[in-house]
């Protein structure tokens, strides 16, 4: 045997225990890390109950205070059209001349007549008068004094009907002055100077239309309708008087109208075809920047919500079947996966009408990487305080 064999087969074995050890304290280092991997950090935010004007924003159109329509009261020429279409008009004031010539005659006719009447009826009374003074004398018969007192009385109806003809014609010529019944704007005019207008015809002459007020009549469904009475009635929303009819208003280019309505009435008949009732606001119009038939969108106060609680909207995701869902860290720091109800969407955030209480903690960022049971190191959010969104809202989703 070599006796030098013996140091090297021995300096061999020490290498390759050192190794293997090495090997070992490696595994068990990288087996250690798997096992204990670091808590994700998360970033949160306080769900914190504030007091909150709850709105809604629903489409409309806007219509006319008052409607009149010009309309002809007797058949005739039209002489002559006095104003100007589109212009404003004052109640009163003539807009038509229809050709009174023969409404003129009709007048005179009867005027004449109630004059001859009126010039036989004293002479015809005074003898009336004379027989019955010959009849208490015995000097005239009865039947000569009825037949006296007859044609007396005669004479008396006979004014009377010719005053009566005489006020009708009166009436008649009156009405070839076709005057604005109220004040507005007027129209286009849809006869021209010469054309026949006829009593009763069916195209009005022209249309005058007030619209300072404006009327704003808007559609409301009765589920949203019910759902708002079953909140007031349970406490979750207060209404708050008169300030609860103050309408606001947005115009079709996306501008607000700087003007705040009243909300008139609502409807007590439901649309069967829609399944909605109509509101009805009326908004001061000075300057006519509101014409009829504009489409705007009226911003409705429901109440004040006084426990509500806004989230993220990046903060909530949904399962398969639609429900909301938010992730929330627990007093351990452990991810707890909570579904929510949401009432409708207030700016960039969602008002939560069930399923979080004031102090949970819901995760604003970094959802992605955790799952419910996980641990994690919640960090507080720079904008832990959410603003209070004012904005009119929009109802959100039903959740199943």
């Amino acid at each position: 045997m070599n006796p030098c064999a013996e140091p090297v087969r021995n300096a061999r074995l020490c290498i390759l225990t050192i190794a293997v050890f090495a090997l070992l304290i490696g595994a068990c280092d990288r087996q250690q890390t798997q096992t204990s991997p670091p808590a994700p950090e998360v970033t949160t935010i306080e769900a914190k109950e504030q007091q909150l004007e709850l709105t809604t924003e629903l489409p409309g159109r806007t219509s006319a205070h008052l409607i009149a329509e010009v309309r002809p009261q007797v058949s005739g020429i039209i002489k002559k059209r006095h104003f100007k279409e589109g212009s404003f008009v004052k109640e009163g004031q003539l807009l038509y001349q229809i050709d009174p010539a023969p409404f003129q005659a009709a007048y005179d006719s009867a005027a004449a007549s109630l004059a001859r009447a009126q010039a036989n009826l004293p002479a015809l009374k005074s003898r009336a008068v004379r027989y019955g003074e010959l009849l208490a004398g015995g000097a005239v018969s009865q039947q000569d004094f009825d037949d006296v007192d007859s044609i007396s009385r005669q004479a008396q109806a006979e004014v009377a009907y010719w005053e009566a003809a005489v006020e009708s014609a009166r009436i008649n010529l009156g009405y070839t002055r076709v005057t604005a019944s109220i004040s507005g704007r007027i129209g286009k005019s849809n006869m021209t100077e010469g054309a026949l207008a006829t009593m009763n015809q069916p195209v009005p002459l022209a249309t005058i239309q007030q619209f300072d007020p404006i009327y704003v009549d808007v559609p409301q469904s009765t589920v949203d309708l019910l759902r708002l009475k079953h909140r007031i009635a349970s406490g979750s929303l207060s209404a708050e008087g008169e300030s609860q009819k103050k309408v606001g208003l947005i115009l079709e280019d996306g501008s607000e109208y700087p003007i705040e309505g009243t909300l008139e009435f609502r409807d007590v008949t439901v649309d069967p075809t829609t399944g909605t009732i109509t509101l009805r606001a009326v908004f001061p119009n000075p300057d006519d920047v509101l014409l009829p038939g504009m489409f705007v969108r009226a911003v409705v106060r429901e109440g004040i919500d006084r426990q509500a609680i806004l989230i993220p909207q990046n903060a909530v995701s949904r399962d398969p079947k639609g429900n909301a869902l938010t992730l929330v860290v627990d007093g351990d720091g452990v991810v707890r996966q909570c579904p929510i109800e949401i009432d409708r969407a207030m700016g960039n955030q969602w008002l939560v009408a069930s399923g979080l209480c004031a102090g949970d903690r819901v995760i604003v960022e970094g959802a992605l990487k955790v799952r419910p049971g996980m641990q994690v190191k919640a960090i507080p959010s720079a904008g832990d305080e959410l603003p209070v969104a004012h904005a009119a809202a929009s109802p959100a989703p039903v959740s199943n």
